[in-house]
């Protein structure tokens, strides 16, 4: 297991690759190194939870059918856990049915790609995930509204000063909102801004991190407003 870069810099940022075929795990290694990632392994599910938890990972690659504990089973507790919560996932699998898709998004990943596939598209995939959490426009530095406060810098959130969990996704999400508080905002125009074109992901995406939203803000959850057959929109005072 290697735990830093092929130049042994530190610095890189670290990506948990979970895939029970050494095959793959040998041949993602090798791309990911190569493109300046630090990577650890793990060939199952628990071990995955174990390395998440202890390595702080900055993204995982997560394959659906693991042995023993399917990985959607290893994305539901990396979701509870306040200490892995906001770690993006990707979740990577051999089935390709659009189901497997919603349930992948629905369990808290942040995209999806299936096998067969080559290292370059997930290299690629990777990049546009993490990029999703280096921050937004650069004029916001700051957010407000009700309860819910954003440092889009640090790209954190609270709720009446408490600090809570969300993915970059979530993070994203919530700001596209209150940047338009008291507009609604079509599903395809949060696509297009938060996920952005490279991303194939659906009207129903939108819908499954919606709710996820809703359900980590908790009383303030009432805040985002669903306007039936159109959109969403951040509710004004």
């Amino acid at each position: 297991m290697r735990l830093c870069g092929a130049k042994g810099d530190c610095n890189l940022k670290k990506i948990l690759v979970v895939d029970d075929e050494i095959d793959i795990l040998t041949l993602l290694q090798y791309n990911l190194e190569k493109s300046g990632f630090k990577v650890i392994t793990a060939k199952d599910g628990p071990e995955a939870i174990v390395l998440a938890r202890k390595e702080k990972p900055d993204l995982i690659v997560l394959d659906i059918m693991l042995p023993s504990m399917e990985g959607t089973e290893v994305c539901k507790a990396v979701r509870k856990s306040e200490v892995t919560g906001h770690i993006p996932i990707i979740m990577l699998t051999a089935k390709s049915e659009e189901v497997d898709r919603i349930v992948g998004l629905e369990l808290g990943a942040d995209d999806y790609i299936t096998k067969p596939f080559s290292p370059r598209e997930l290299i690629l995939r990777i990049k546009a995930v993490l990029k999703r959490g280096k921050g937004v426009d650069e004029k916001i530095h700051s957010l407000n509204a009700g309860p819910i406060h954003i440092d889009a810098d640090k790209l954190s959130v609270t709720v009446d000063g408490k600090p809570v969990k969300l993915t970059s996704t979530e993070i994203r999400l919530l700001i596209e909102l209150m940047k338009s508080i008291g507009r609604v905002l079509s599903r395809e125009t949060l696509l297009d801004r938060v996920w952005g074109s490279e991303f194939y992901v659906t009207d129903r995406t939108v819908d499954t991190h919606i709710t996820r939203l809703r359900e980590k803000l908790g009383k303030a959850s009432g805040y985002i407003e669903t306007v039936r057959g159109f959109g969403y929109r951040f509710r004004e005072e």
